[in-house]
C-alpha cells in the first residue's frame, strides 16, 4: 500500500527538533520560521513539554470521556486565567475544523438559525461546516456544498450588517487576522461594528484564533487588539505545540446539555498534559511578550531591507507576510535548499512567516541573513 498522495512535499525528512530549529536525516541544520504550519508555540522539544508527556505516558495515555478527567478541570481554569475569560467553558476535541464545526453547531443550537456569514479568503478547515465556510471551492466537495454560507468582503462592515438585517443568520465566523488568506488583518472599527450588529440581531460572534491565536500576534489572542469579546473563540496549533489538541471557549450565555456535544480523542490525557506544559512555558518565558517585542524587530527590519521585489510587509507580532510582485515558489525553494530555512507560503506571492514563539533576535537576524541572500 502506498500513501494517498495529496501534499506537494520538500524531499526533506525532518528527525528531530530544538527551539527554533530542526534537523533532517542526513544532519543538516535548518531554522524554522514555519513552525509545524504555525503548530510549535513554545519551540521544538522544549525539555519541560517532554518530561510532562514522559510522566503522563508512564502513568495513562487515555481513557474516555465518560470518567472524570481532572488535567481537562485544570486546564480550563488555567486557560480561562491567562487568556482572561475565566467565565467561559472549555469543550476539548481534536483538530481546528473539529473546533470550529463545534462552534457552528452551537450557534445554530443557540440560535435556532441556519445561515452562516464568513469572509473572502477565509479558512476555516475541511470537514462538513468547517469547508463549506471556507472561501476555496476546489476543497469543498458536492456534499458540503449546502448553501448554508454567505461570503462578504473581509471589512466591508456595511455588507455584514446588511445581510445580519435579514434576522435568519446564526453566526458569523472571523478570523481576526487571515492565515490562508495572506496575513490579512480585520480592522478595529469593522470588529467593534461587528460585535454591536450581531448583538442587535441575536447572532453569534465566533473568533477563529486557531492561527493567530494563543500567543502568536503578542496578545493571547489576536481579537484582544480589537476591544470585542466574541461569543465563541476556537482553538488549536499552538495549544499543544504538535500534539492533536483543539478547543472551542464557549461564552456563559450558551446552555449545555448532555450529549449536545462528544467526541472520543479531544482532550484525552496526553493532550492536556501537553497543554499545560505549555502553558506553563507560556508564562515562565514570557512568550506572549516576546512574539510582540520580536514580531516588531522583524517587521521594522524587514522594512528597512526593502528587499527587491517586495511589495508589502504586513501582520502583527510572530505571523508576518511578505508579499511580493512575483511568485515565491522560487525563493522558498532557494529558502530550503540553499538557506536552509522553512517558510511557508500563502497564495502564490506571499511568504508566511509562523516561527516559534520562543524566536530569539539573533535568529530573527540570521534569518534576514538568509532571505537577502535567496531573493
Amino acid at each position: 500500500m502506498n500513501l494517498y498522495d495529496v501534499y506537494p512535499l520538500f524531499d526533506i525528512e525532518i528527525s528531530k527538533g530544538r527551539g527554533c530549529k530542526v534537523w533532517d536525516t542526513a544532519g543538516q541544520e535548518y531554522l524554522d520560521f514555519y513552525g509545524g504550519h504555525a503548530v510549535i508555540s513554545i519551540g521544538h522539544c522544549h525539555p519541560h513539554y517532554v518530561e510532562s508527556l514522559s510522566k503522563q505516558a508512564s502513568r495513562l495515555g487515555f481513557y474516555s470521556n465518560s470518567v472524570v478527567n481532572s488535567l481537562q478541570r485544570q486546564l480550563a481554569r488555567r486557560l480561562g486565567q491567562v487568556c482572561g475569560y475565566e467565565d467561559f467553558r472549555l469543550f476539548l476535541v481534536n483538530s481546528g475544523a473539529e473546533a470550529n464545526e463545534n462552534a457552528l453547531k452551537l450557534a445554530s443550537f443557540h440560535t435556532g438559525r441556519r445561515r452562516i456569514l464568513a469572509a473572502r479568503k477565509a479558512f476555516h478547515g475541511r470537514t462538513s461546516l468547517a469547508v463549506e465556510s471556507t472561501d476555496n471551492p476546489r476543497i469543498v466537495a458536492p456534499v458540503n456544498a449546502g448553501g448554508h454560507v454567505t461570503f462578504l468582503p473581509l471589512n466591508d462592515l456595511e455588507a455584514f450588517r446588511a445581510e445580519l438585517q435579514k434576522g435568519d443568520v446564526a453566526a458569523v465566523i472571523v478570523e481576526c487576522i487571515q492565515g490562508v488568506g495572506g496575513i490579512r488583518m480585520v480592522t478595529p472599527g469593522f470588529m467593534q461594528g461587528l460585535r454591536q450588529a450581531c448583538d442587535e440581531t441575536g447572532a453569534v460572534l465566533i473568533c477563529d484564533e486557531i492561527q493567530c491565536g494563543y500567543g502568536r500576534s503578542g496578545k493571547f489572542f489576536a481579537h484582544q487588539h480589537l476591544s470585542i469579546r466574541p461569543d465563541l473563540i476556537t482553538v488549536a496549533k499552538g495549544i499543544g505545540n504538535g500534539f492533536p489538541l483543539a478547543a472551542v471557549l464557549i461564552g456563559p450565555q450558551f446552555e449545555a446539555s448532555y450529549g449536545q456535544l462528544g467526541t472520543t480523542f479531544g482532550g484525552n490525557h496526553l493532550a492536556c498534559a501537553a497543554a499545560l506544559a505549555v502553558l506553563d512555558v507560556m508564562e515562565q518565558e514570557n512568550l506572549v511578550a516576546n512574539a510582540a517585542e520580536t514580531g516588531r524587530y522583524l517587521m521594522e527590519r524587514l522594512q528597512e531591507l526593502n528587499l527587491p521585489g517586495v511589495t508589502d510587509v504586513r501582520g502583527r507580532g510572530l505571523m508576518i507576510g511578505i508579499e511580493f510582485a512575483h511568485p515565491v515558489k522560487e525563493i522558498r525553494s532557494r529558502l530550503v535548499h540553499e538557506q536552509h530555512v522553512f517558510t511557508g507560503a500563502a497564495s502564490t506571492d506571499i511568504l508566511r512567516l509562523l516561527p516559534p514563539l520562543c524566536l530569539s533576535r539573533d535568529e530573527a537576524d540570521d534569518f534576514l541573513e538568509r532571505l537577502t541572500k535567496a531573493v
